[in-house]
């Protein structure tokens, strides 16, 4: 990207700027979800519903990365469901093919010296990644039914600096996916995370090891930080004001039929689209969304030093956290907000009641 156009669409955003400040009423919520979007159904794309509909909350848009699914496949997914839902009025920005160094052909390479990695996404989900192409093929058919609307011109990274920088310390970056559209974001403008109002991601599972044996090892992996170890070391250094790390705390709430039938007592599309497509998961992105515009759902936390470790080995994206005494010093590393626990009983009702009013009037 040229800078003249980054210097521009920068020029553009801060004129605008005076105008916000003047207003006296309280400010807004605005969001930005950057996700790996699979679709139908499953914790990618439910993850947009506790932000629809929600008084003082302002989604302004979706972006895509490669991650659960090729990019453009998610892009497809969430063009549709927006579709579904009556959203067509939110945009969606095509982002990241791949990752920023990791490769298919490193990942077939570290399985074959370090062991399997139970979740591959787009290389491969649960199964083997040796014939996954290299770069994304073209998207399949999709079962929910083909989108009729088009992404947004922008690319995902420029899309995230154009909200930020309208909207100064106003947006929440929702990242539920790999990291890999928020560090082009950065590297393309380096004061797109300061601008921002805070980063809450999704990933960090820092009892990985032990819950792989003893519970679900697929649950176990923290795809979003294995799947571009370089995009979150760079995401997770920069000058953000606030970063919420939604990890652990999220493996035990699932969908189960229950709740989709609980969910569904109140007909409408996107109830029949849930309990269509529902799957046995864990509300991973579900829960990061709820946090982000609620964080009175959390109701334990600690916060830590985090980095990401990037040597390609054994512990090649893997999450480490220190207390102050004992974190690494000159290494540009930053304090998280680990969530512990939340009010569990609190997160289900509201998921239900915003499932049932999501529908919009596009």
């Amino acid at each position: 990207m040229r800078r003249p156009i980054l210097s521009a669409l920068l020029a553009a955003c801060t004129v605008l700027a005076p105008f916000a400040a003047a207003n006296a009423a309280p400010a807004p919520n605005y969001v930005v979800l950057d996700n790996d979007l699979l679709g139908p159904g499953g914790s990618n794309i439910q993850s947009i519903i506790p932000l629809l509909n929600r008084p003082g909350v302002t989604l302004l848009g979706l972006t895509s990365v490669i991650g659960d699914d090729w990019e453009n496949a998610g892009t497809a997914h969430a063009l549709r469901f927006l579709e579904i839902a009556r959203q067509t009025q939110i945009p969606v920005a095509d982002g990241a093919t791949t990752p920023l160094v990791n490769t298919v052909a490193e990942t077939k390479l570290r399985e074959q010296q370090f062991g399997i990695i139970p979740w591959k996404g787009a290389w491969g989900g649960l199964g083997s990644i040796e014939h996954v192409p290299a770069t994304q093929p073209p998207v399949a058919k999709l079962p929910e039914g083909t989108p009729h609307i088009a992404a947004d011109p922008l690319p995902a990274a420029m899309f995230l600096i154009r909200e930020v920088h309208a909207h100064p310390h106003q947006v929440t970056v929702i990242a539920a996916g790999p990291l890999t559209n928020l560090a082009l974001a950065i590297r393309i403008d380096p004061t797109f995370a300061a601008t921002a109002k805070q980063l809450v991601f999704m990933g960090g599972l820092l009892d990985a090891s032990m819950m792989s044996v003893t519970g679900n090892a697929d649950f176990a992996s923290d795809f979003n930080m294995i799947m571009d170890p370089e995009a979150a070391r760079i995401t997770l250094t920069a000058p953000w004001p606030a970063i919420t790390c939604v990890g652990n705390v999220s493996n035990d709430i699932m969908m189960t039929p229950e709740l989709a039938s609980r969910i569904d007592e109140k007909h409408n599309a996107v109830t029949d689209y849930l309990k269509k497509y529902q799957a046995p998961l864990p509300l991973w992105d579900e829960l990061t969304s709820a946090i982000a515009v609620d964080p009175t759902l959390v109701t334990k936390s600690v916060t830590a030093v985090m980095d990401i470790n990037i040597e390609h080995g054994m512990d090649y994206g893997h999450a480490h956290i220190w207390p102050d005494s004992t974190a690494p010093k000159n290494m540009g590393l930053k304090k998280v907000k680990i969530v512990q626990s939340i009010d569990r009983t609190r997160f289900i009702n509201d998921f239900v009641s915003q499932s049932q009013n999501a529908l919009g009037t596009h």
